[in-house]
């Protein structure tokens, strides 16, 4: 009994571990988003009253003799960069409100360019360390209609579909999507060590129309086996394919813009109701999947996991929705082309409101997976 409590406690104390480390993953992609407004705003000039990591209370802060202040802060789930002037009319030149717009521009959209670049090292990093991730097949059903010329065959490694390179799931779906059964599309497999042009003959109807309905995708290629009860077992799994150096690039850049496509796919099919509100979270349900992710996967799905949360920060955050740097933004924008700006005090409410706007949507979504 005894030694059962300890294995206990020895698990949870590991998943602990894993929980650190993602609430690590997540602060070093925040703190470097604000990095990016940071550099920025000192590349032309801004006046800068605070770079903070995290948000809560003060634990530790620093001030430079130009006045600005550095402070780690007790909650590691955010941190912020404070320009001066930043919601009102001033009369100092370094206020964020008297620089130009274009130069509010730059600074603004430098947080989501600074994820981005970050991610993207990520993703080259992980491409000529472990290959890119593909699809392959493990078994395929041993009937005479499952061993023809147009099926796929055990250990293949899916490359490309109907011509479109295969990063996620999503984009086998998109290749698939809408075609017969009966209807022959291209692909290109990886197999017995070398890349192959085959047939493959869809076996049902390719109907997706959320992300939802992935786990389809066995039944219209055929490359499934059944248990005892008849039921359908999946045979798709992850393996490792490398290229070179060239390819590589090329491949890390495809991928990281399929990764920011999938931002826009689910807040569509969200806003179309093809799916539900329980297929997003907030920031407990993204230190859940980060946790749960790295201790499958180990370091490789560490990197993995830490390249799509910084692509999905770098479009989010220019998503115009208000509080967000994308409204911001679009308010610079207005400013420049009207050249007059929107109300000082009107932007600010607004801001204010879709800040508690987003904080409650991401507070609700992370309580409702929970029950």
């Amino acid at each position: 009994m005894n030694f059962l409590l300890l294995a206990s406690f020895g698990e949870v104390m590991s998943y602990i571990g894993y929980i650190l480390l993602a609430v690590l993953v997540l602060l070093v992609m925040i703190t470097v988003h604000e990095l990016g407004h940071y550099i920025a705003g000192k590349i032309f000039g801004f006046g800068i009253q605070e770079f903070a990591i995290g948000f809560g209370p003060k634990i530790y802060k620093k001030e430079k003799k130009n006045g600005e202040l550095f402070s780690v802060r007790m909650f590691p789930l955010g941190g912020f960069c404070s320009f001066k002037g930043e919601d009102e009319k001033g009369e100092d030149p370094e206020d964020f409100n008297n620089k130009k717009p274009w130069q509010r521009l730059i600074v603004l959209v430098s947080g989501a360019f600074m994820n981005y670049l970050l991610a993207l090292l990520i993703i080259i990093f992980t491409f000529s360390v472990y290959g890119r991730a593909c699809f392959k097949i493990a078994e395929v059903d041993a009937s005479a209609d499952y061993s023809s010329t147009y099926s796929l065959k055990a250990d293949d490694v899916i490359l490309k579909a109907d011509g479109r390179n295969i990063y996620l799931v999503t984009d086998l779906m998109d290749a698939l999507n809408n075609k017969h059964k009966g209807d022959l599309v291209d692909f290109l497999v990886l197999r017995d060590g070398e890349e192959q042009n085959v047939k493959i003959m869809l076996r049902e109807n390719a109907r997706f129309s959320s992300i939802e309905d992935s786990s389809s995708i066995i039944t219209v290629l055929g490359t499934f086996k059944t248990n005892e009860n008849g039921e359908k077992l999946g045979t798709l799994y992850s393996a490792n394919v490398k290229t070179g150096f060239f390819k590589t690039i090329g491949r890390s850049f495809q991928y990281s813009f399929r990764l920011g496509g999938t931002v826009f796919t689910v807040l569509g099919q969200l806003i179309s109701g093809k799916i539900g509100i329980g297929s997003v979270g907030g920031t407990v349900t993204t230190i859940v999947v980060t946790a749960d992710a790295i201790k499958t996967g180990g370091f490789q799905y560490l990197l993995y996991i830490s390249s799509l949360i910084g692509v999905n920060l770098a479009v989010f955050n220019l998503l115009p929705f208000p509080a967000l740097d994308g409204a911001r933004a679009v308010f610079c924008l207005i400013e420049w082309i009207f050249r007059k700006p929107v109300n000082r005090k009107v932007e600010a409410v607004i801001h204010a409101v879709g800040f508690v706007l987003l904080l409650l949507f991401a507070v609700f979504v992370d309580l409702q997976r929970c029950f």
